[in-house]
């Protein structure tokens, strides 16, 4: 069933995160600009450049043309557009870089905001398929954006942003593929119960059963199979395949239940394309 969201609402939260990208972009040295991601072949630049040319390919512009299938990183074909605007910016300085995401973003606010209800319940293609809403996929670029802003924090060794409403918008864009992570990307058998929790800016308890197949459901009965429990920023960075996430596994994830099951999920979390 197609996602309704509130398009105020949504709105609002990609105001203040492409208000925060300003921010952040506005302090970083000039040095700073080319250190790695926590992206495989990314620096800071690129990041930046990704959100921009998504951002700029929404007002219709299209991607640069770019050689870019040899890359190791690039898998799949909006991986091979995505790095075509990642390689039209590689030379801009980084005032240039600058002016580019402040341009592009005040402009697809200006879009956003004469935007109706009714446009964003409107079918559209989603990066989750195609049966989805356009209010669904703002909330996608709102959690796009927001894991992109942290990565560049991670990068220059700032702390995350972890604003309350964000996050709990983030999560729920994540919940929608936890029947896929417990199910596909972790194999957990069938009659397998999960539990979930996560404490921080944001708690959640989360509840997944496989039944024949998974799914997130209000709770159960009894001790789970697996259980996990960590910060909420976490759960974001270990759901996007953020390298960073791996790091703070042995120190900040705690488990219980069948070990063995409970280390097959939380290596297996990444479930972003």
């Amino acid at each position: 069933m197609p996602t309704l969201d509130d398009k105020e609402q949504t709105v609002g939260l990609l105001a203040l995160e492409f208000d925060a990208l300003d921010q952040l972009c506005a302090s970083l040295a000039d040095p700073q600009w080319e250190v790695p991601s926590p992206l495989p072949g990314w620096s800071v630049r690129d990041v930046v450049s990704h959100i921009v040319g998504t951002e700029a390919m929404l007002l219709g512009e299209e991607a640069p043309s770019a050689e870019v299938s040899g890359l190791d990183h690039v898998r799949n074909p909006i991986a091979e557009v995505n790095e075509q605007w990642v390689e039209s910016m590689r030379s801009l300085s980084p005032s240039e870089m600058r002016s580019r995401l402040h341009s592009v973003t005040s402009r697809r606010m200006e879009a956003l905001e004469a935007m109706t209800q009714e446009d964003f319940d409107a079918p559209s293609w989603t990066p989750v398929g195609g049966d989805e809403t356009y209010g669904r996929f703002m909330r996608i670029r709102h959690f796009d954006c927001t894991m992109h802003e942290n990565d560049v924090r991670a990068a220059v060794g700032a702390s995350a942003r972890l604003e309350p409403e964000g996050l709990r918008s983030c999560l729920d864009e994540v919940e929608t593929g936890l029947g896929y992570i417990v199910g596909r990307r972790a194999g957990l058998p069938d009659g397998s119960r999960v539990r979930i929790d996560l404490s921080g800016p944001v708690s959640a308890t989360y509840f997944v059963a496989v039944d024949g197949r998974a799914a997130v459901v209000p709770g159960f009965e009894g001790d789970p199979t697996v259980g996990l429990e960590m910060p909420a920023d976490l759960f974001l960075r270990l759901t996007g395949g953020r390298a960073d996430g791996q790091k703070r596994i042995a120190t900040e994830v705690r488990r219980s239940g069948d070990p063995e099951l409970a280390e097959r999920l939380v290596t297996h979390l990444a479930f972003t394309i």
